[in-house]
């Protein structure tokens, strides 16, 4: 039970029943639009296309995912991916591919969490092997690559945070390759990395040395000793 202090002199006093007690009026909450399969499809979307060259195929893929912006000019403005497209002269994977662009629009219509889409295509590796892109990052299938477009899609509009190495990290990593290099006599190749680097299970890429009894990853950092 709340307490109170008079200060003042009480010049007059009622009894207000509890039916008779002021109602504080209800303040009405902001709608919020969210993203869900019946969102309809606005006029104009904004959109971002990316070009996918691999050694597998003469001729480049190109990803085009649109977003839709909901509650525009507001605090709650956000930008959500809406559909994706993928053209190519390329008509050897044309099934696949159409279904695939219609399931991952249809996910991104849904709405909720869409990021789980990046880890699971990433995953999907190719029976006849996958293959490096420059800068010695090897992809275990083209479904990889499209997911890893998409991660960098959902990362430029902030549905998923960049990681990055720090300053600190950087310059620990740079020393380390610095004095492998001296180590070995070897230059590097040309990705940037030692040309006997093996290959990072965690980023990829084929920057993992071994020194002083551990492997490290000069792209990620990631280390393990014993």
């Amino acid at each position: 039970m709340t307490s109170y202090t008079i200060d003042k002199k009480i010049t007059g006093f009622k009894i207000i029943d509890n039916n008779e007690a002021m109602e504080v009026p209800a303040i009405p909450e902001t709608e919020i639009e969210q993203m869900h399969e019946k969102v309809s499809r606005p006029e104009l979307l904004l959109g971002s296309t990316y070009k996918i060259k691999t050694p597998l195929s003469d001729h480049a893929l190109y990803i085009t995912i649109n977003d839709i912006i909901l509650n525009a000019d507001s605090e709650f403005e956000v930008r959500r991916p809406f559909e994706i497209f993928i053209n190519s002269k390329n008509l050897e994977h044309y099934q696949w591919v159409v279904a695939l662009t219609r399931v991952v629009s249809a996910v991104f219509r849904k709405g909720g969490d869409v990021t789980f889409l990046v880890e699971e295509l990433k995953v999907v590796f190719d029976p006849a092997g996958g293959y490096f892109k420059s800068g010695g990052r090897f992809m275990p299938s083209l479904v990889a690559e499209i997911g890893d477009c998409i991660e960098t899609h959902l990362k430029s509009i902030g549905l998923l945070k960049e990681e990055t190495l720090s300053e600190v990290q950087q310059q620990i990593l740079q020393e380390k390759q610095a004095e492998y290099a001296d180590r070995k006599g070897q230059k590097d190749s040309t990705s940037g990395f030692p040309a006997d680097a093996s290959l990072c299970l965690k980023c990829h890429t084929k920057a993992m040395i071994i020194m002083d009894g551990c492997k490290t990853c000069l792209s990620c950092g990631d280390s393990k000793c014993g």
